[in-house]
Order: C-alpha cells, then structure tokens, then sequence
C-alpha cells in the first residue's frame, strides 16, 4: 500500500535546506556544473506542497554528466537514468544522510536532476517556477488542486496524473509569449 499524501503549509526553512545542499553539491561539482536550481512546488513561496525538494543541476553539454555522476557517487547518490525524460537524469539517495558530509547529518527528502543547459525540461522547469512565483493567484489555484488530488487519489501516479492539465496550460501560456 502506498504512503498516504501528505500536502504541509510552505515553510521558509526548504529555501535554507535547499541551500545548504546547494552549497555541499557546489563544492563537489563546481567545476563542471553551471548552476544548481531549486526548482519543484518548495521553490514557491507560500505554496502548501509535498515536502519534497526538487533540484536541478545544469551542465554545460551531455559529455560532462559521467564526471558529474561519478562525484556525486562520492557524496552517496546514484545515477537512476533519464526515467523517461529525455535530457533529465535522476539520482537517488542511499540513504537519508546522502549527501554524506562529516557530520552525519539527516537531510530533507530530495529529488537530484542533472541537465544539460538545452534541456527541454529544465526550461519546463524553470518556466513554471518562475511563473508561480510571479502570479499569486495561480499558487492559490494549483495548491486547491494538490490538496484535492492528495484527498482522492489513490496513488502518486494519479497524483502527478491530476497536475498535468494545469501544467501544461501554464507552461502553454508562458512559451506562447
């Protein structure tokens, strides 16, 4: 049986964790990566969301993503493949203390994407981040909708299912302007 799905009042301590992490994941990788973005619901302030953080690291060209993978192996992440999203590749945690660092710390439950900087989805990504962050009324309406979808779906699958349709009407939006 699936874990039941859990929306939380957003909480200013998500920007200090992701940063946090951004800064462990910045000096493994600085030399290759472009840019690491908090991107995802916890990105957006005053949003009510899965506490999940999702993150985006952006590389210059596919060519570095085995440098990158291989020192992210080093902090305990592993390469998870594109999962069907082509130019998105996902790392999963061996456990709640990756990204290992001396002090042995639980980190926050996050989702690692590494993309090239032409990547369709980071632009996806950041295109409905930034929308969100510019348009309250539209953080009211997609929080009604995840809340719904947490009552009555019966599972995460039709749980990210029920998002689409607002989605891509934003994502519609912003890349017809």
């Amino acid at each position: 049986m699936e874990k039941k799905i859990e929306i939380v009042v957003y909480r200013p301590e998500w920007k200090e964790s992701f940063l946090e992490l951004k800064r462990i994941l910045y000096q493994q990788t600085e030399d290759i990566v472009l840019a690491i973005e908090h991107v995802g619901s916890t990105s957006v302030k005053g949003l009510s969301v899965k506490p999940i953080l999702d993150i985006d690291m952006i590389i210059n060209e596919y060519q570095d993503l085995s440098e990158v993978t291989a020192r992210l192996q080093e902090l305990g992440y592993f390469h998870e493949g594109d999962k069907g999203i082509e130019k998105r590749e996902a790392f999963g945690r061996k456990d709640s203390f990756v990204p290992w660092e001396n002090d042995k710390r639980s980190w926050m439950e996050h989702h690692l994407y590494v993309c090239p900087k032409d990547s369709k989805e980071l632009a996806r990504h950041l295109a409905f981040r930034d929308y969100l962050r510019e348009h309250p009324e539209a953080i009211k309406e997609y929080e009604q909708i995840k809340r719904s979808l947490a009552k009555r779906a019966s599972s995460r699958v039709e749980y990210t299912s029920g998002k689409t349709a607002f989605i891509e009407g934003v994502l519609e939006k912003v890349f017809r302007e």
